[in-house]
């Protein structure tokens, strides 16, 4: 479970103060979307950690046990008086939340994941599957495919959506916008496929950003060989990274491949926080 939908569960029978992250200046732990639920025996979430955290723990309990009525800010200088050295300053909202605000809640919550970058994923074997479980508590929007029934666990992370396709190839045209595309199906013809129709979406949209084929460098040869007497340009294929992974995690498990895989695609996507929505009503 999420600390999100364990958050919102949570608030169904207890009160809590939601801590948010209202303003920062120079360096700081966390920004953007980070959050904290703390409520009288248990705590969700991190804005930073460290002695900032334990403080704003502290201080969210005291809240509590006052029971106010309307959020408050608190600054904090991340300097020696602190035990940080971080040298910035961050402002938090120290908000009383209960069972009513739990619809606001989840809006804030979907709008802030709705700004996590995608990744389609094509392929249900044994790196997709532990890739899944990797990116699963990261901000990001997995929409994962393979042409064949029955080949999704029973369970997964929240942040992933399946779907089944046959031919596989069909769900391209439906990807999301600015989807990071990884392609590791069963099958070396539905790669070529996949592969094949991506391209073509990228020549008429241009709103694949990455276009990534697991693989060696002889896969790579073959697929690009093939593509090009298709009619598909150097600077098209170009686009196209295969292998994938970060070259300096080696190793050919799948969880070792799939730490590898995640990682370049946290470089790829620039590790940018998404900019947080308003805690109030418009």
């Amino acid at each position: 479970m999420t600390s999100e939908r364990a958050f919102l569960q949570l608030l169904h029978t207890a009160p809590a103060l939601w801590v948010t992250v209202h303003s920062h200046r120079g360096s700081v732990p966390r920004v953007g979307d980070a959050w904290m639920a703390v409520f009288a025996q248990r705590c969700l979430g991190s804005i930073g950690g460290g002695h900032l955290e334990w403080q704003a723990m502290a201080k969210a309990r005291a809240l509590l046990d006052a029971a106010p009525q309307e959020p408050s800010l608190q600054r904090y200088a991340l300097g020696p008086s602190l035990g940080q050295c971080c040298g910035g300053e961050v402002v938090l909202q120290f908000e009383p939340v209960t069972a009513a605000d739990l619809p606001r809640l989840q809006r804030w919550f979907a709008q802030a994941q709705a700004a996590w970058p995608r990744i389609a994923l094509f392929g249900g074997g044994h790196v997709a599957r532990a890739l899944v479980q990797v990116l699963g508590p990261l901000p990001v929007q997995v929409h994962w495919v393979d042409s064949r029934e029955g080949i999704f666990p029973q369970s997964m992370p929240d942040n992933v959506q399946t779907e089944q396709a046959d031919p596989v190839h069909s769900a391209v045209v439906d990807l999301a916008a600015a989807s990071h595309v990884l392609i590791m199906s069963f099958s070396h013809a539905e790669d070529l496929d996949v592969l094949k129709a991506c391209l073509q979406r990228q020549r008429q949209q241009a709103d694949l950003p990455f276009l990534g084929l697991i693989g060696s460098q002889t896969k790579r040869a073959s697929f690009f060989h093939r593509l090009q007497q298709r009619g598909f340009t150097a600077e098209e294929l170009a686009h196209v990274t295969c292998p994938i992974g970060l070259p300096s995690i080696t190793g050919k498990a799948p969880e070792v491949i799939a730490v590898a895989v995640a990682a370049q695609l946290l470089q790829v996507m620039g590790q940018g926080v998404p900019a947080i929505p308003s805690t109030k009503e418009n």
